[in-house]
């Protein structure tokens, strides 16, 4: 018998998965950028992620991406502090912290220098 397990370096979440939208907005981001400090001290939640995934723990970094529509947002890194899996249902739950944003600028250049799969691009 065997199990399968994702391994993750990056918590990509959708607004429904629970992605802080309200928190978060890309086009306010772009037009007033945001600091990390602005989340200092806030936890976030993500819900009912498809497959049982592990993440690296604190200290090491997960990138931070939200999923509109299929395109990759890089917002920048996070803490994961606590996973719940659900078996039966084969999904994975969580809690983490923001620990850096990205400036729109970093953004832009997140796929030149993380991803390059252009199908997956917000900004292209």
């Amino acid at each position: 018998m065997g199990s399968f397990l994702e391994l993750n370096d990056t918590l990509q979440i959708s607004k429904e998965q629970g992605f802080p939208v309200k928190e978060l907005d890309i086009k306010k981001h772009l037009s007033s950028p945001y600091k990390t400090e602005d989340f200092a001290g806030k936890v976030f939640e993500f819900k009912n992620k498809p497959a049982i995934r592990l993440y690296k723990s604190p200290p090491v970094r997960n990138f931070y991406v939200q999923n509109i529509d299929g395109k990759w947002i890089y917002w920048g890194l996070v803490h994961i502090l606590e996973i719940t899996h659900d078996y039966v249902n084969k999904t994975t739950s969580g809690k983490y912290e923001i620990i850096y944003i990205n400036s729109p600028e970093e953004m832009k250049q997140a796929y030149n220098l993380i991803d390059r799969r252009e199908d997956f691009n917000y900004f292209a």
